[in-house]
């Protein structure tokens, strides 16, 4: 019998580049915007992407390799619940591209939660959004990952979240020295709060249809955070979680521009051409608008508060070449 389960997207609002340092915060929104995985038991292993030309089996394959270290850490996962893993056929689709460009939502985060989802959901394992977290940022982290697992935590809880980052290099290091079981068992540090905003808005994303920045310019980027930056994003991070739960549209507003200038001040990288001209489009409207994740391309969100607002903020983007790729009131 064929199990199906999917998984979102993501973005950053803010705090992308001051969550990778531990103890500080980030808000991110879930993107509806699905990854699908398709599983059922066979006669074999057969692992099948829409984003390679080729199925493989769980001989190690470069293309392959993420979602073969996932079935490794939940081969372990179900045998600490003394479960055998059994051969399965599982087939993955949802790029979160268009023609070869990335939309930039999360899709290496989004694969490993897939399928962890549709492993646990073809042997009738009921897991929580937290152990669904912690076993894909495990997945992540044994694979020497350094990101601040807040993409994990957004997709994991499928919901508009306040992120607090742990110790990456203390847990990884755990795992390397301990069973999963122990590692998942304790507490890592980290902090996920759902939010439920108290105001309605639209929440808009526009794509720049340019890829991010590379890893180098982020290393570069990341070197020059100090220890102002990060005080005042997370200042300013939670003032934009306290105006969402209390329905302070201009102090939101506020602390989305601020965290916004702290990005533009921190590198010229991050806000291109077509970004700027995402931002510059609010002007003069009942809107805000700023970059989403590393910055250089892919995608920028706004938050606009009048309806005719957000039909002339997405002309505005039209004409720049940007185009509105999700919408969703809240």
């Amino acid at each position: 019998m064929t199990k199906t389960v999917r998984t979102c997207g993501k973005l950053y609002l803010a705090g992308e580049y001051s969550v990778l340092t531990t103890g500080q915060g980030a808000i991110l929104k879930n993107i509806s915007i699905y990854m699908t995985g398709e599983i059922h038991f066979s006669e074999c292993y057969q692992l099948f992407s829409d984003m390679f030309d080729h199925a493989v089996d769980l001989t190690p394959d470069d293309d392959y390799h993420l979602i073969q270290d996932t079935v490794a850490v939940m081969d372990e996962f179900l045998q600490s619940r003394s479960i055998s893993l059994r051969p399965f056929s599982l087939t993955i689709t949802g790029k979160m591209e268009r023609d070869g460009k990335k939309f930039g939502l999360g899709s290496s985060g989004s694969v490993v939660v897939l399928t962890i989802r549709a492993i646990t959901a073809l042997y009738g394992l009921a897991l929580s959004a937290d152990e669904t977290f912690k076993l894909a940022a495990y997945v992540l982290l044994k694979r020497g990952d350094n990101g601040s697992m807040g993409d994990v935590a957004c997709i994991a809880y499928e919901d508009l979240i306040y992120y607090q980052s742990f110790d990456r290099q203390k847990i990884a290091e755990q795992i390397n020295e301990s069973p999963l079981k122990q590692v998942i068992a304790q507490d890592w540090g980290y902090v996920i709060r759902r939010i439920q905003p108290q105001l309605t808005f639209d929440f808009l994303v526009g794509w720049t249809k340019e890829p991010a920045i590379s890893r180098d310019l982020i290393n570069q980027v990341t070197s020059a955070i100090s220890s102002s930056f990060l005080a005042q994003t997370q200042e300013d991070v939670l003032r934009l979680e306290k105006a969402l739960l209390a329905g302070e549209k201009e102090i939101l507003k506020e602390s989305l521009e601020k965290v916004s200038h702290l990005l533009m001040e921190l590198s010229p990288a991050i806000y291109n051409e077509k970004l700027r001209a995402l931002k510059r489009a609010s002007q003069g409207l009942d809107c805000v608008a700023k970059s989403s994740g590393a910055g250089g391309g892919d995608c920028g969100i706004a938050l606009s508060f009048d309806s005719q607002a957000s039909e002339i903020l997405v002309e505005r983007w039209q004409v720049a070449g940007i185009e509105l790729l999700y919408r969703e009131k809240l």
